[in-house]
């Protein structure tokens, strides 16, 4: 079997199909495009690993196992730091690097993710490199919204279309895995189908821990006012707590690449400054991230109780591990309503007081 590493990325068979191809004969640049959670940043690790494995994608070696945790010293993963992905990182991430000789023989590979973010000179920066593309280097684009990238970058690239997985689909799989039943329609309900995230939610021992904290917070506002307050401050605490939780990856990201005494080896130093940068974009995040999924989690919460408000049966929820509890309807529609408004501003602008939004949604919810 060719690239057996490709195998790692389920339901997606004729994606796979053209990247096991272009394994062996590669052109210069590739967007995979399709909606969120179809498997395109699984596939674009399995692809690079394909790329940069001496036997073309074993899964095993230490060039796949790099890969696959986006740890390569010949890989190169370009994020939008923001909203935006900017033309100062094109150029220091992808113009600069891509000219130059890798930290290891052989190919390099660059893999831009959410590239539909690019910004206009971001773009015209990133077009100029695959103009006049190196020798022996592949650009691998993700995006859930190829239509909005320029058309003089999708004119150069390959297109890979990924399909949309559904829910029983992700289950099935989750099943095969060992997973319970019910812990894998949870995780593939919670998750919107997207298989990476449900795998998470179903194996990691806190995979919920997110939910403990929307159950929580959702307790505290429907104490009224004064519990609203401290719910958004317990959301608060617990993404804090996430964050600090962080900490410890990024020394076992660096581990590959630092000799017996924890120096840094020469070579490696381009390597370990990328994901040094890397994890420091992650880590001003992921306070932002993580409440985003304690309030999607209480969004979800709510949604089950007007749903067992109206009448529906258990199939319905998402959360079929939990029994709603009794919320008058109008009260639970608000509370969804203001925590969904609350996700909105969050995402849209990372420099707003998130304590007044938080508030601001959980006094929705909360009883006069």
């Amino acid at each position: 079997m060719r690239a057996p590493v490709l195998e790692r990325v389920a339901g997606q068979e004729a994606a796979v199909a053209f990247l096991r191809g272009a394994a062996e004969r590669f052109h210069h640049a590739y967007v995979l495009t399709g909606p969120e959670g179809s498997g395109k940043s699984i596939a674009a690790r399995a692809f690079a690993a394909a790329l940069l494995c001496k036997r073309g994608g074993c899964g095993d070696c230490r060039d796949c196992r790099l890969a696959l945790r986006d740890q390569h010293p010949n890989e190169f993963v370009v994020e939008p730091e923001g909203r935006d992905i900017h033309v100062d990182t094109i150029r220091d991430e992808v113009w600069q690097p891509a000219y130059r000789t890798p930290p290891e023989a052989g190919r390099k590979v660059f893999v831009i993710r959410e590239a539909d973010r690019l910004s206009p000179a971001a773009a015209d920066t990133l077009l100029k490199v695959l103009e006049e593309p190196p020798a022996d280097t592949v650009f691998v684009l993700l995006s859930a919204r190829a239509h909005e990238l320029p058309e003089t970058i999708l004119s150069r690239c390959h297109a890979v279309v990924f399909a949309a997985l559904s829910e029983p689909f992700v289950i099935h799989q989750l099943v095969a895995e060992q997973v319970p039943l019910v812990r894998a329609q949870l995780a593939a309900r919670l998750a919107a189908g997207n298989l990476g995230r449900a795998r998470r939610l179903a194996v990691e021992a806190d995979g919920l821990a997110f939910r403990d904290a929307a159950l929580q917070a959702l307790d505290l506002a429907g104490r009224g006012p004064a519990g609203a307050l401290d719910a958004a401050g317990l959301v608060l605490d617990a993404a804090k707590a996430y964050r600090e939780s962080l900490k410890g990856e990024l020394d076992q990201e660096l581990a590959p690449f630092v000799d017996d005494r924890g120096r840094p080896e020469e070579v490696y130093r381009g390597a370990i400054r990328r994901i040094e940068q890397r994890f420091q974009r992650r880590d001003r995040r992921a306070e932002r991230d993580y409440a985003d999924r304690v309030l999607m989690a209480a969004s979800t919460l709510l949604r089950d109780r007007i749903a067992a408000g109206v009448g529906l049966g258990a199939d319905a929820l998402i959360n079929p591990d939990l029994p709603p509890q009794a919320d008058p309807v109008g009260r639970a529609a608000a509370g969804l309503a203001g925590l969904e408004a609350a996700r909105a501003e969050l995402a849209e602008d990372f420099n707003l007081n998130a304590r007044l939004v938080l508030e601001r949604a959980f006094l929705r919810f909360a009883p006069a």
